[in-house]
């Protein structure tokens, strides 16, 4: 966390929605049929958001981008079990967050957040810089970005995690050689069913509490993971949209979808708070896939595509320098 000069909000509001824009008309451009509707609200307690939801598309069967920039009087406990210093304080929040859930198995889902957190003694215009009343308990806000993006397959391509790891990687190595492999491995650990001793996917990259060097060097650090999120995924999409399936795959891509909804509801912080800080519950709950389902004690048969998947791929491994 830092304690600087009061850091532009405005400037990160701006590009956040943005980046909003750019995601949805790549999907949108991608899928070629399905649009997104758009569903603008407000929250009682402070701010509100953009959630854009598609659905039912020949390429992608549900996906959502949402922003939002909120304010609260009190942060909730998911926010202060590490920072027990900030209980209590007045806070501000602000993200793109998303997950895309394609229709063919053979197309993984992917998962992206770019976020940005501060509090401050006062609450400010969402379009203007944070502003320190004379006199007030803190002179500078305490702020940390935090985000990153990930890779759930249901069927396992080299080629496929290379790319994603490789562009992963390009994204953050202007800002710092050793970003790559620390975010990597924060993103193996956090992405970590700990109830089924299993990861969730081949992950990507994850930082939390980020602001080092400066403001101006986190928030690059931001653009830069959320600028990369298309070039990650788009090209893999275009590579598996159109491989022949078979209704077994099918029941397989709708089982593994499963570990996917049993992490965000029972291990992610971002679900955690946002529910817990009065949060819009159908913005929260828009990552969660259209169909899942969920089989008593399953296990693949030996030596099939689907056992490789977590036999082979759900293992983290150096997918940048395969």
């Amino acid at each position: 966390m830092s304690a600087s000069p009061a850091p532009n909000v405005s400037a990160v509001r701006s590009y956040l929605l943005g980046l909003q824009d750019t995601i949805c008309a790549a999907l949108e451009r991608a899928d070629a049929t399905a649009k997104f509707r758009t569903d603008e609200w407000t929250r009682p307690e402070g701010g509100g958001g953009r959630t854009r939801i598609l659905a039912d598309g020949p390429v992608f069967e549900k996906a959502g981008v949402a922003f939002s920039h909120v304010r609260g009087t009190t942060l909730p406990p998911s926010a202060t079990t590490h920072r027990p210093e900030l209980a209590g304080q007045p806070w501000e929040a602000l993200g793109v967050s998303l997950v895309i859930h394609p229709r063919n198995p053979h197309v993984p889902t992917s998962h992206a957040n770019v976020r940005f957190f501060c509090t401050t003694p006062a609450p400010q215009s969402p379009d203007a810089k944070l502003q320190i009343p004379s006199g007030a308990a803190s002179a500078v806000p305490i702020w940390w970005f935090g985000g990153g993006f990930d890779l759930t397959p249901y069927y396992g391509y080299e080629e496929d995690c290379a790319h994603w790891h490789r562009t992963a990687r390009a994204a953050v190595a202007p800002l710092g050689e050793t970003l790559y492999p620390r975010f990597k491995k924060w993103c193996d650990d956090y992405f970590f069913l700990k109830h089924r001793a299993e990861p969730r996917g081949i992950g990507g990259l994850f930082f939390d509490d980020f602001n080092e060097q400066s403001f101006d060097h986190s928030f690059a650090l931001q653009r830069a993971v959320g600028d990369a999120l298309i070039p990650a995924y788009l090209p893999i999409v275009t590579r598996r949209q159109a491989t022949p399936t078979t209704d077994a795959q099918r029941q397989w891509q709708l089982y593994r979808r499963g570990r996917y909804v049993e992490f965000n509801l029972v291990w992610d912080r971002g679900t955690h708070f946002g529910l817990q800080s009065g949060g819009r519950t159908e913005s929260i709950l828009m990552s969660l896939p259209p169909l899942v389902r969920w089989d008593y004690d399953y296990h693949p048969e030996p030596g099939s595509p689907e056992s490789r998947l977590h036999d082979v791929f759900l293992k983290p491994r150096d997918w940048a320098d395969l």
